[in-house]
């Protein structure tokens, strides 16, 4: 009998996704399904099943002794981790392959279930429901670079629209250009013309999807100093882009900062990756270039949910997950949500859909620090949201919810604590976070973090600009000095006058 921890969510029932590709083959042990997925288990091999296949037809023999030794351990982590179903599914090379049938009917004999060997449009398909998992309310075109093919497909909001499937895949292009990266660029070029609707991707966002992305993606970060380890909804800055490539394409990538952190196998394919991405950015002309962490696999799980399910925020969703996990009262956090959105508009402030996300995102995470030593639940909240596998929300964005907390545990002027928050969040979100690290640190005072009480207290415009924050009668032993003195520190953020007041219920 499997124990489970008070860590995971009990309603949920892990189940188990490998995917094979080209060049790698990985196995994924998600908590359930879910909106946000979470990952139990993560364990990659770089086969290279796709090595050759331009030549010869055929996988590499190698490669496929290799791979089926090691799906025995994938299927025997899978059921170690307790998963309740296994789903594995094969893309460009297993399709394409001479040999790719018996290579998938003696994997099936390995995983003891069916595999799915996903067509060009299937893959394409799944690859767009990946962005639509990850990103709110998308809008572009995804790519999804493997080693044996590239994955073009149009989304917006939930639809996934044209798609095409391309022999553009690192390990192929490699042996298609022989080796010669110009030859590549010039491969690329004369392939992508089939993909006529890239045209219509002007000024949208181009999905970058795919391990050799990802990888150049890590390479760009570390040779532009950027301040936050998260890959994804990492964007490349388009005025430095083309120059980057053309330095991976035609340059000594080896001796560029930060290619130690990638694996070897992996750097010989960055030079293609890179001729591939400036070709579609030549052709598309997007407004941003995006980085996903979540692809096929995520689309495919995506898939799996119920109409409902797909219809939620995912950073919502993660959100509040986290609060139920971590913060004394998730029923608490939500009251939070509604009240701030109320206060906000007392306030005068106008919120984008995407501002109010990431309040609310904000307040259900706010207390997620309780457990630690009072003078370090800042900065310990600020880490876990800098760094947490959050999806649907960009960096911007992280940065504002993370100042949040901080400010909400140590003080609105703690500028000192996480510059690199501070520069990520930019003017705007770094003085909504001080309004709302303000709010909450005069709330809290009134609710000792328990539901209930947050819903009584209202806001009363005064004479002027003044705006008072009304205690109902019934709960007036809460009225201190101390929420008096943090509410007149709120008044000075917002530059108006402000104080707490006892009225009749």
């Amino acid at each position: 009998m499997i124990s489970v921890s008070q860590g995971r969510l009990p309603d949920r029932r892990p189940l188990s996704i490998v995917d094979i590709g080209s060049n790698s083959i990985r196995l994924v042990i998600y908590e359930g399904i879910a909106r946000s997925p979470t990952i139990l288990f993560n364990e990659k091999m770089l086969a290279g099943l796709g090595r050759g296949i331009y030549s010869t037809g055929k996988l590499d023999p190698k490669a496929v002794d290799m791979a089926l030794e090691e799906f025995r351990r994938f299927r025997a982590l899978s059921e170690q981790a307790g998963a309740q179903s296994l789903h594995v599914i094969a893309t460009a090379a297993a399709r394409e392959a001479e040999n790719g049938p018996d290579f998938i009917r003696r994997a099936e004999d390995v995983f003891r279930v069916p595999i799915r060997v996903l067509t060009g449009r299937e893959e394409a398909t799944y690859a767009g429901l990946g962005i639509i998992s990850a990103f709110h309310d998308p809008d572009g075109i995804s790519g999804d670079l493997g080693g044996g093919s590239l994955e073009l497909v149009d989304v917006k909001g939930e639809e996934i629209g044209e798609g095409i499937t391309l022999p553009l895949g690192g390990l192929r292009l490699q042996e298609m250009a022989k080796g010669s990266t110009s030859r590549a660029s010039n491969i690329a070029r004369t392939k992508l013309k089939r993909a006529s609707f890239l045209e219509e991707g002007k000024g949208r966002t181009f999905y970058c999807v795919g391990g050799t992305w990802r990888n150049l993606a890590r390479l760009h970060m570390t040779s532009q100093g950027y301040p936050l380890d998260v890959m994804h909804h990492y964007e490349f800055e388009l005025d430095k882009l083309g120059s980057f490539l053309r330095q991976v394409i035609d340059g000594d990538i080896s001796r560029m900062k930060g290619v130690e952190r990638i694996s070897k196998s992996r750097r010989a394919l960055l030079p293609y990756g890179a001729a591939v991405l400036r070709e579609i950015v030549q052709a598309m002309k997007p407004g941003k270039v995006v980085v996903s962490a979540l692809g096929v696999r995520e689309g495919y799980l995506y898939s799996l949910l119920d109409e409902q399910q797909k219809r939620q925020d995912p950073l919502i969703s993660a959100a509040e997950e986290l609060a139920v996990l971590r913060a004394r009262s998730v029923t608490h956090c939500r009251e939070l949500e509604a009240w701030t959105g109320e206060a906000f508009e007392a306030f005068g402030i106008e919120e984008t859909v995407e501002e109010a996300r990431y309040r609310r995102a904000a307040c259900l995470l706010t207390d997620i620090g309780w457990r630690a030593h009072p003078d370090y639940r800042g900065t310990q909240s600020l880490n876990i949201i800098a760094h947490g596998s959050f999806i649907g929300v960009d960096h911007p964005g992280r940065a504002f919810i993370a100042l949040t907390s901080l400010f909400r545990h140590e003080g609105i002027y703690e500028d000192d604590v996480s510059p690199v928050m501070r520069s990520l969040a930019g003017p705007l979100y770094l003085e909504r976070a001080r309004i709302l690290g303000a709010l909450l640190r005069v709330v809290y005072l009134f609710s000792a973090s328990m539901p209930g009480i947050i819903p009584k207290l209202k806001w009363r415009k005064g004479e002027g600009r003044k705006l008072s924050l009304v205690v109902p009668k019934s709960h007036a032993d809460l009225r201190g000095e101390r929420p008096d003195k943090r509410m007149a520190l709120l008044g000075k953020v917002l530059n108006r006058p402000m104080d707490i007041v006892v009225a009749d219920d």
